[in-house]
């Protein structure tokens, strides 16, 4: 079964975006969003109040109390998961660079960009899927705006994320499809020793997926309609598809 893509929010956008209790009371609004640099994750939320005047709450909103991230809101069991501002302040310190002006680099010692905004998996993991940057010439799109798809777990510090190499051949310039671009990469990580996934993937020794496609030694190939195994040692037609010629044709049309 395949996977569904993520569905990708970028952490500027959730600011002043609601804080809604599943009983539909909405008890405040995000003011920044926290990271976890090392667990490539979201720490939690500084808070607002509601309302033009309202100004920042001493309560904050750590990760573990959300419900879930939704492009809308972000839902909360009741107005109890909100917890002092310190509970999310650690946090903030160490990480609060990454969101703008740290550099992307990779493990080859390239720079390849600047961050913009970092962007998020809505649901209920949190997880940064990838960041939003302008581009060096590095990439071939020298100060471009393009969307960089991260790992499982990205090196994140204050001032510098490090991705490998691989991962730039990724970049998008649509946030609409960084998802896919995600997606591929998480492929890429759960495939077993020797096996790609990917357009025209490759898997086990010998064998590859795609157009003229090969397989192991000793395996046959079934018919695509009927699933009959072909290639048996008889000889087929070359007028249908895996169809076998009489004794005697070659195959050919014969005109009289």
């Amino acid at each position: 079964m395949t996977a569904p893509l993520p569905a990708v929010l970028s952490a500027g956008d959730l600011t002043k975006r609601p804080v809604v209790t599943l009983g539909g009371e909405a008890v405040a609004q995000v003011k920044d969003v926290v990271l976890d640099g090392a667990g490539g994750r979201i720490a939690g939320f500084t808070l607002a109040g509601r309302g033009l005047l309202s100004g920042p709450m001493r309560k904050s909103l750590p990760w573990a109390a959300v419900h879930a991230l939704g492009a809308d809101a972000v839902m909360i069991t009741s107005a109890e998961a909100l917890e002092d501002k310190s509970a999310v302040a650690s946090w903030e310190e160490t990480s609060g660079g990454l969101v703008r002006g740290a550099r992307v680099l990779t493990d080859q010692g390239v720079q390849v960009g600047t961050v913009l905004d970092v962007l998020i998996e809505a649901g209920r993991e949190g997880r940064v899927v990838g960041v939003e940057m302008t581009s060096t010439e590095a990439l071939g799109r020298h100060e471009r705006k393009v969307f960089l798809p991260l790992g499982g777990r990205p090196a994140m510090t204050g001032d510098t994320l490090m991705v490998p190499a691989r991962d730039t051949e990724l970049v998008v310039e649509e946030l609409g499809e960084l998802a896919a671009a995600v997606w591929r990469i998480r492929r890429a990580e759960t495939a077993g020793p020797g096996e790609t996934r990917g357009l025209g993937e490759t898997r086990g020794p010998g064998e590859t997926r795609g157009p003229g496609e090969t397989r192991g030694p000793g395996e046959t190939r079934g018919h695509p309609e009927t699933g009959r195994p072909t290639g048996t040692g008889r000889p087929t037609g070359t007028g249908g598809l895996a169809g076998s010629a009489g004794p005697g044709a070659t195959g050919e049309e014969r005109t009289s």
